[in-house]
């Protein structure tokens, strides 16, 4: 297949954001960046998984601070950090807790935040244009002292917006779309913007890669036509492990970089943190052509064949049964990765953080060891309710780890079978499949 591209292609021209010693935007190279899986409250778990990320080439670390006391905590591993000579700069993830987000903004160099669990996790059926006015003004009042704490620190923020986890509010009116994740963060940007406030990355992540490639592509052009150019966080979340998290992440992030769209990219596996790295590296390395005038590296010609092949896929600008790479495995896993055709099961799982209270690594390749022959069927191994309930609504059957050695299984979105010991989890979830007349025994 010739992969040649059809015009040359430029970077996108984005601001500038400085996070700690790392500079994102701009004419800077691609910010390779992970996030730790341990619990926040033990401090040196934290930073020696920091360290072994950073040794592998990791330049950003983002750590869970979903409660006040982890939020505070920051400040040791900070600390600790600091004393073994590591500088690299830290991101706190929240999730529900705007006073979380306020301590960690003083503490660490940069803060994520989510409009869909950040502003109306839950509302009511039907919004009219003044309940819109409403929340959104509740919203900037609410948000408005985290801002100030921002520019006083020189705080930067990310406003990632997941698939999994877009308000109600946006759902009602735009509906579980594309169109309806860049409108999130769009909401958001206009509030800052008017808060005089722009140290400020964007991510529009999904665990379908069509879905998340849609999305930032529509969060550009909304940019443009208010004369924004935010730097872009790119991401597919729940790629899963193994080859297929990896030809997944490389698909949907490098889509886009092929386009020169991106500034800084973390892959998301469920794996080892350290394992991100080398992957992410290969991807900036890919595209040092577009971003550093550098020639590409001879080991990363072959992720930018597949990332340019994908590109030409989500585009339509190949025809499916037609394209074919030498690799006969990997032309099938791009065409699966981009949703144009399907040829196994498909495994969702989120790469863990600080919140998930079980091995979702054993628990994923117990369900894929159970489950692989089962070509068609979605199935998400999700660690918590954050994201998990959302990014599977699309997957036939969930398996998400509820604390306490327990399982919740779902069908279709719908909880069946809640707090299931985890030895009996992978029996049940047979069972229900059998159920449904979708199981077919291994051959």
């Amino acid at each position: 297949m010739n992969n040649n591209m059809d015009s040359i292609i430029t970077r996108r021209q984005s601001r500038e954001v400085k996070v700690g010693n790392v500079i994102i935007g701009g004419n800077n190279p691609i910010v390779v960046q992970s996030m730790t899986n341990t619990d926040t409250m033990d401090t040196m778990a934290i930073v020696e998984q920091t360290m072994r990320m950073v040794e592998q080439g990791c330049q950003m670390v983002r750590i869970t601070a979903s409660e006040e006391k982890t939020a505070n905590n920051l400040y040791n591993i900070k600390n600790e950090l600091v004393k073994r000579g590591c500088d690299v700069p830290l991101v706190a993830d929240i999730h529900f807790n705007p006073k979380a987000a306020e301590i960690s903004a003083s503490l660490v160099e940069k803060i994520r935040i989510n409009p869909g669990n950040y502003v109306d996790r839950k509302w009511k059926e039907g919004f009219s244009d003044k309940d819109y006015e409403d929340i959104l003004k509740r919203a900037q009042d609410n948000i408005s002292p985290l801002i100030d704490i921002c520019k006083k620190h020189n705080t930067a923020i990310r406003i990632g917006v997941n698939h999994g986890s877009i308000s109600e509010r946006i759902v009602y009116r735009y509906g579980n779309t594309p169109l309806a994740m860049a409108e999130s963060a769009m909401e958001f940007l206009r509030m800052f913007n008017e808060m005089d406030f722009l140290n400020i990355v964007v991510s529009m992540k999904a665990s379908n890669v069509k879905v998340m490639n849609q999305a930032n592509l529509i969060l550009v052009e909304k940019m443009k036509e208010v004369n924004m150019s935010l730097p872009l966080h790119l991401g597919v979340t729940e790629a899963g492990n193994g080859e297929d998290g990896r030809i997944k992440s490389i698909c949907g992030i490098g889509s886009l970089l092929a386009q020169g769209i991106g500034d800084t990219i973390r892959v998301s596996l469920t794996e080892k943190p350290e394992n991100e790295i080398p992957v992410a590296k290969l991807l900036a390395n890919a595209f040092s052509d577009i971003y550093e005038g550098k020639e590409i590296e001879q080991d990363a010609v072959a992720t930018r064949e597949i990332a340019d092949s994908a590109r030409l896929l989500l585009d339509d600008k190949i025809d499916v049964d037609s394209f074919y790479l030498e690799d006969e495995e990997l032309t099938k896993n791009i065409l699966q990765a981009t949703g144009k055709k399907v040829f196994k099961a498909e495994f969702i799982a989120c790469p863990s953080c600080g919140r998930t209270k079980y091995d979702i690594q054993s628990a994923l390749e117990k369900v894929k060891e159970k489950c692989f022959q089962l070509k068609g069927l979605k199935i998400a191994v999700m660690g918590c309710i954050v994201n998990g309930p959302g990014e599977m609504a699309d997957a036939d059957y969930g398996y998400i780890g509820c604390g306490n050695g327990k399982v919740n299984l779902y069908r279709q979105g719908h909880l069946i079978h809640s707090s299931v010991e985890e030895e009996n989890a992978i029996n049940l979830l047979i069972s229900m499949i059998k159920e449904d007349g979708k199981w077919v025994e291994q051959q």
